[in-house]
């Protein structure tokens, strides 16, 4: 299957993803930048060639856009997945493609005159930017100078097939989805691993759904490309007097080792299991108490498109269930970056079920419940009718 993106693929993907009107000013593509914290690795030296390229394809397509400006935008990594973006980048020119964040030279401009004056935003970056990207498009929507955003952290050409979906039916999808997270007040799942069961309840009261379908046609929104999910923040106690009622037991195979965390108000607050994985996340949840904090469970839809795993948690997570740890303020929750020892040690990671990732981990059931609402979502591992 065809694994590059001709001009005018570009051009459709712009047009279908954004829907762009007469009020759309212009198009930045911004790309993240290795540096003495975080070294280079082959995947993100070929998406800046990518996005470079993209840069140059979408040049000549942009009065069929109907935009005036195109910016390919160079920054310094934000140092950890969804931390805060740097406060200022350097314009390229997509003939240079850059190996360190100190090589660029020119003026340092800021992300705020970049989203006053570009609509539509594209980032393919190596660590994700979809959280301080939600946060910005809400507070640009406030001011009047509205943006939004497709944040492509990891991407890989092995993906380019997932940008070719039927994202209208994807859509559907993760609409219905999301009117049951918004419906359900509580997450029943049940595990097993070998001949042991685990049980695990997500308490879903005070917080709504959120859908993403890979389309991004209004301002104020930011969310992955490829996507396919809705998701939820489960309730993390920030009510006085209210404390989360999430609690069980939730395994998670990191390598060839189950690890298995008990839960109690909606953190993790011990892991019962013995091995290199499990010790290291003992020591992880006891450091970084906000990284056990479980910030989201996502149903992710395109798993019954056919796409398998790429590797990268972009694509990955949309595949099937996932439930994450650490930050959830730029779903909507209370858990964000001020809650974390450092801008480094901001994370959030998602943990995918699906055989290709999990093999060990056998997902038996998923049934949301509430006041009116008592409903199977999943049933060993696979969605049953969601359209």
């Amino acid at each position: 299957m065809n694994q590059t993106l001709t001009s005018e693929d570009l051009r459709l993907l712009v047009q279908r993803v954004f829907q762009p009107t007469e009020a759309d000013r212009g198009l930045a593509i911004i790309v993240d930048l290795p540096d003495e914290r975080l070294a280079d690795n082959d995947h993100w030296a070929n998406r800046r060639s990518m996005a470079a390229g993209w840069f140059k394809a979408l040049q000549p397509e942009m009065q069929a856009l109907g935009l005036e400006r195109l910016t390919l935008a160079w920054f310094r990594n934000a140092g950890g997945n969804n931390a805060d973006l740097p406060a200022t980048w350097i314009s390229g020119d997509g003939d240079t493609v850059f190996n360190h964040a100190d090589e660029p030279t020119g003026a340092q401009q800021t992300f705020a005159d970049l989203f006053a004056t570009h609509s539509l935003v594209m980032a393919p970056t190596e660590l994700s930017a979809t959280a301080p990207l939600k946060v910005a498009t809400r507070q640009a929507q406030s001011t009047g100078n509205g943006f939004r955003a497709a944040t492509m952290p990891g991407f890989l050409p092995s993906m380019i097939p997932a940008l070719r979906l039927d994202y209208e039916l994807i859509n559907r999808r993760v609409w219905y989805l999301k009117g049951l997270l918004d419906e359900a007040t509580q997450a029943d799942f049940h595990f097993e691993v070998g001949d042991q069961k685990h049980e695990l309840v997500l308490d879903l009261r005070h917080n709504g759904g959120h859908a993403s379908g890979g389309l991004f046609p209004e301002n104020g929104i930011a969310g992955n490309l490829p996507s396919g999910e809705a998701y939820i923040v489960p309730y993390e106690g920030n009510i006085a007097g209210d404390t989360s009622l999430s609690q069980g037991t939730m395994p998670v195979q990191i390598g060839d080792e189950v690890v298995l965390y008990r839960i109690e108000a909606n953190k993790a607050v011990a892991v019962l299991t013995e091995g290199p994985a499990s010790a290291e996340e003992a020591r992880h949840i006891k450091a970084e108490p906000a990284y056990a904090n479980l910030a989201e469970l996502g149903l992710g839809v395109l798993g019954d498109f056919n796409l398998k795993p790429t590797g990268s948690i972009l694509l990955d997570e949309k595949l099937g269930l996932h439930i994450a740890f650490g930050r959830s303020d730029h779903f909507g929750g209370s858990v964000g970056p001020n809650d974390f020892s450092s801008p480094d040690a901001v994370i959030h990671l998602d943990r995918v079920y699906i055989p290709e990732t999990q093999p060990k981990v056998v997902v038996r059931e998923v049934k949301l419940s509430g006041p009116t609402l008592e409903k199977v979502i999943i049933r060993d591992g696979l969605f049953l009718e969601i359209d």
